[in-house]
């Protein structure tokens, strides 16, 4: 670039939305906006770090700046001093050279290329993405053996809930029974009563919304994410997933489906701390 060589680094670690922060040479202070509009172009997510620096800075040209007008005042006093003082002799160049600010050096700004800088951007770009591809490929393969694992649970939950209808219609019948202590009971009516308490226990819905956040979650994974990219997607997804898992929680009543509903949220936690990682 104009004789100098610029090397260019990108790091990216897990943010929820895209976020740069820039370390440029001032040389390249005027190509900042470019620099984070083509950084949006290319990643959607994640703490971004660039850093630029000059491997060997381009070649200025010097500069020679002479003050006139500073020049002739100073030969001007010089010379009145030496009439006054009877001092012989006269101002030569090397000694007005010497005067500050009379002749000044300064290095012309350097040609820099904005395309070049761009190509340089670009590969560096495309280096952290085949990075953040290979760990993606990783990440998902994890996040799937945990989907496997929240399918684990919900069957647990899903075994365990005939049975805890059962027992709950037992307890509320032998509660009944204890409390009437000797009365007659409506049969109809105490069926109705557990009918209407195994509806406020059942957990049939949620099982069903549950397994269809999953594989809409495997989905995404596998390639079918949204446009708007699989991480915000996934992000979504785990907090359906969250709510029906609290829904179950909140009507296990049940040592067993309760442990599984802990296990869930235990590997939904882990999961959205992993989803950031994505785009």
């Amino acid at each position: 670039m104009a004789g100098g060589r610029l090397r260019i680094e990108v790091r990216s670690v897990n943010h929820r939305h895209l976020s740069v922060q820039l370390k440029v040479p001032a040389e390249l202070s005027a190509l900042e906006a470019d620099i984070r509009e083509r950084l949006r172009a290319q990643l959607e997510r994640g703490h971004v770090s660039v850093v630029a620096r000059w491997v060997e800075e381009p070649p200025q040209a010097a500069q020679v700046l002479v003050d006139e007008a500073r020049a002739r005042a100073v030969v001007e006093g010089l010379r009145s001093v030496g009439r006054s003082l009877g001092i012989a002799g006269d101002v030569d160049l090397a000694t007005l050279a010497r005067i500050p600010d009379v002749v000044r050096v300064v290095a012309a700004e350097a040609s820099i290329d904005a395309a070049a800088v761009s190509a340089v951007l670009d590969q560096a770009v495309g280096g952290c993405v085949q990075m953040r591809e290979r760990e993606g490929a990783a990440l998902g393969a994890d996040l799937l053996a945990r989907v496997q694992e929240l399918e684990r649970h919900a069957a647990r939950v899903a075994d365990a809930a005939p049975a805890r209808v059962v027992a709950e219609r037992d307890r509320l019948a032998a509660h009944v029974k204890e409390l009437a202590a000797g009365i007659a009971i409506d049969p109809a009516r105490l069926a109705q009563e557990i009918a209407i308490q195994a509806d406020r226990l059942d957990v049939t819905e949620e099982q069903v919304r549950f397994r269809t956040h999953l594989n809409a979650v495997r989905g995404a994974l596998g390639g079918g994410g949204a446009a708007g990219g699989v991480g915000k997607q996934l992000g979504f997804l785990l907090q359906e997933l969250g709510r029906e898992a609290n829904t179950m929680g909140s009507k296990a009543n049940d040592a067993a489906m309760t442990d599984a509903v802990i296990g869930m949220k235990g590997e939904l936690e882990r999961m959205r701390e992993q989803v950031e990682n994505l785009e």
